[in-house]
Order: structure tokens, then sequence, then C-alpha cells
């Protein structure tokens, strides 16, 4: 006796493809779940499964851009034995070499709304990730420092890298070299900058910096 077919699930990985298909073919986002489900032939509750909103789903392929980002630097034998300068350009690169991929995509995702905060809401999920990172490549130095004075604070210096991420990205978005190469020289201009900043600037100079990060930030 012949076995049923099974019915072949659909995969999260799947519905963001789709997602990002849709958006890139009718140039807007859905306007409803149940009609970005019915244009792909699926149902609801497999969207349910899932993604809670299609604000979730946006949310949800920045963070799928650091996940594949960690993933192709995992990959990487040598890494591991990287000082954190390269790991932070290893990053940098691999990140936006990801997100040249993606850029069709990637334009319309921040060009969406007028208002620069609305489109930036959908990044708050890779603002942790990318925060966590940087932090950990503090700790990870500091823990080789055996005065505390010396010791850099992971909480301002991941602020930092954040601010950092949101100038490339803008500065992506504009570039227009062949190969997006002045992409790639701000990216080593910029971690070479702030890693000078964090070992070489005095105390105070730090705390200022912090302030204008906390103003900027909330104001």
């Amino acid at each position: 006796m012949a076995k049923k077919s099974e019915t072949k699930k659909i995969t999260e990985d799947q519905i963001i493809g789709m997602y990002m298909d849709y958006v890139l073919e009718h140039e807007t986002v859905p306007k409803s779940i149940y009609k970005f489900c019915k244009s792909n032939a699926i149902k609801e509750e497999e969207f349910y499964n899932f993604f809670g909103s299609v604000e979730g789903l946006q949310a949800a392929i920045w963070e799928k851009f650091y996940t594949n980002t960690v993933g192709v630097m995992a990959k990487n034998e040598d890494y591991e034995s990287f000082s954190n300068q390269d790991k932070m350009l290893t990053f940098f690169f691999s990140m936006f070499e990801l997100l040249t991929m993606n850029r069709s995509y990637v334009l319309f995702a921040l060009r969406e709304h007028d208002s620069m905060l609305k489109n930036l809401s959908q990044l708050k999920g890779l603002r942790s990730n990318i925060k966590i990172f940087a932090s950990e490549l503090v700790q990870d130095a500091n823990a080789d420092k055996s005065f505390k004075i010396t010791k850099k604070s992971p909480q301002l210096y991941a602020e930092g890298t954040w601010v950092q991420f949101l100038f490339l990205l803008k500065f992506w978005m504009e570039d227009t070299s062949a190969g997006f190469e002045k992409t790639d020289l701000a990216i080593e201009k910029s971690v070479k900058t702030i890693f000078d900043v964090f070992e070489n600037t005095p105390l105070e100079s730090i705390i200022d910096f912090g302030k204008f990060l906390y103003k900027e930030k909330f104001a």
C-alpha cells in the first residue's frame, strides 16, 4: 500500500526569501499577512509559526544577516588567533559583503519610510548582537590587563561600535565606486581609528566621547 505523501514543511529561511522577493517585485510591503501568504501559496499558520507580524519578520532578516556573518567568520580556521582589531575588520568586511549580496533589499528596507528612525527600528535586534560582539572583544582584552585603570569599558566600546556600523551603513548606501572599494577603505580606516582612540586617548576624552554618544542616542 502506497504511503500518503507528506506535506513539506515551510522553513523560516523560505519565508524570509519569499518576503524579500515580494517587496522587491511589488516595491511595497505586503498590506496583510493574508495577502502575503496567499500570493506565496502558504497557510497563515505557517507564517505565524515563525513570525508574529511583518515587523517581526523585518527585524529577523537583519538578525539573520548577523548570524550568517558570524557563521562565515567561524569557517575561518585562523579567526580565533586574530587580534581584536583584525576580528573587528573581519566582522565588518564579512557583514558588508553579505549586505552587498542583498543590496536591493537592504536599500528598500532602509528607505521604506520618510523617517530614518522608523527605518532603523528594524535593526534593534542587530544592534543588540553587534554590541554583544564588541563587548566580548573588550572583555577578552581586559582579561590580559592587570590594572583596572588600563581596562576599557565594554559598554562604551560597544556603543561606539554600533555608531561606527551606522556610519559605515550610510556610507555604503551612498557608495557608487566599483566593487564598493570606497566602503572597504572606510571600514579599514574607521576600525583603525576607533582602536587608536580606545588604546591611546586619555580617560577624560573617552568619557566625553561617551557623553556625546549618549546625547546622540537620546536626543
